[in-house]
């Protein structure tokens, strides 16, 4: 029983540890944090959806090291995620910034919901008026049928 509980415990951690190798670890730990903090929001290129943290690809690994390289140097946390849209696009980034292009592809969507909404309001106001026109009582009818004859 101890054996199962020990490979599930093993199998649920290694589902959650990351992909950073023991040669990219810096001796610093505050760096090591920030670097982590920052590869976090940052996409792989190759997985499409996992950021460099968690991915084994290779350019996960270089974008994992540049970051490192750029901190070691003295950049800001905001300069290393410039530095590193700059050179790859904001595609790279798991969050990107509300801005620009960004902002009509967020507001898109609802605003194709309510377009739509409105549409299928105004249809639906449409066809109860044409059932109320088809529905006449005989009196309606006959006074219709005045009407035209004379």
């Amino acid at each position: 029983m101890r054996q199962i509980f020990a490979l599930l415990s093993l199998l649920l951690w290694a589902g959650v540890a990351s992909a950073v190798e023991p040669d990219e670890v810096l001796s610093d730990p505050v760096l090591e944090n920030r670097a982590r903090l920052i590869s976090q929001g940052l996409r792989c290129l190759q997985c499409r959806n996992e950021s460099i943290d968690e991915s084994n690809a290779g350019i996960a690994r270089d974008l994992r090291l540049l970051v490192r390289a750029r901190l070691v140097e003295g950049d800001s946390d905001t300069e290393v995620m410039d530095y590193v849209v700059a050179r790859y696009g904001e595609y790279v980034l798991l969050r990107p910034n509300g801005l620009g292009i960004n902002l009509v592809l967020w507001l898109a969507g609802p605003a194709l919901f309510l377009v739509s909404l409105a549409g299928l309001i105004a249809v639906q106001r449409r066809s109860k008026r044409r059932e109320s026109i088809e529905q006449l009582t005989e009196d309606e009818e006959r006074e219709i049928e005045k009407l035209l004859s004379s």
